[in-house]
Formats: structure tokens, C-alpha cells, sequence
């Protein structure tokens, strides 16, 4: 999921293993993660994906004062997905907050450690049946 600010931006979904930059992105309001390399495109994350960062979490309260989450860990989240033309896309901490990831410091490097498992219909000799898939591949997921 990207935020709804991100549509001009070029993106892609996260994968396992790789390291995220924060960062904001050129012509719009909005932070969110880039891959290392790739900072023009915007790395998509699911609800539920887990992300370790090299230190605890920072974000900014305003112009000219940044907190720390006291947490080198976090959880991808949305909030009021449903609300339009607002930011969603958050990080859940193990302390229940959650910080917007507009609201993130910029350059600070996590990695993807785990990406959500997915309900999945799928049709078997023409009987629907439930699966689960860890979603690894985007290919999966699609």
C-alpha cells in the first residue's frame, strides 16, 4: 500500500531481506520508503509488514524538534483507510503508537524482515477453497 499522495510516483510492492530508506519524495508532500539505490521509487508495503531499522524510530513532532520511538522495530499499518485525500500509511510500535510515516525522519535504513500472510481464495476442481500464502513474491500476491 502507498499513500494516496504517492500515485505520480513510480512504485513497486517491498521484498524480504531488502533494505528501505526513508525519504521524501520529489513533487510531493509525502514520505515514505525508497529501496537503497532506487530513490525515486516508492517501495509499497502491506499491513502487517515487519521492519527492523538500524536504530530506534524517528520522526519529526515539528519543524524544529524530532522524537525517538524508543523502538529499532515496527509494524506497517494504516490508519482510516477508508478517509480520502489524508495520509495512511503509519508504523505500529510495540508500545501500541503509532507514527504517520509522512511524519518519519528522512534517511534512516530498515529492513524488510517479514511480509504479512495473505487469505487467498482460490479455486480447486471448481470448489472455492481457502488458502493461506506467505506473500514472498509479489507474483503470488497478484
Amino acid at each position: 500500500m502507498c499513500d494516496y499522495s504517492l500515485h505520480t510516483v513510480a512504485s513497486r510492492p517491498a521484498r524480504v531481506g531488502e533494505t528501505l530508506v526513508t525519504t521524501g519524495f520529489y513533487r510531493t508532500s509525502t514520505r515514505g520508503f525508497a529501496a537503497k539505490g532506487e530513490p525515486n521509487v516508492a517501495v509499497c508495503l502491506l499491513p502487517g509488514t515487519e521492519l527492523a531499522f538500524e536504530r530506534d524510530v524517528r520522526y519529526n513532532r515539528n519543524c524544529l524538534s524530532t522524537r525517538s520511538t524508543g523502538f529499532s522495530v515496527a509494524r506497517f499499518c494504516a490508519i482510516e483507510p477508508g478517509a480520502s485525500h489524508q495520509h495512511h500509511d503509519a508504523l505500529s510500535f510495540p508500545d501500541g503508537k503509532t507514527v504517520l510515516l509522512n511524519l518519519l525522519s528522512e534517511g534512516q535504513h530498515a529492513r524488510v524482515l517479514q511480509l504479512p500472510v495473505i487469505p487467498r481464495e482460490q479455486s480447486v476442481d471448481g470448489n472455492a477453497e481457502k488458502t493461506v500464502i506467505l506473500a514472498v513474491d509479489p507474483e503470488l500476491t497478484a
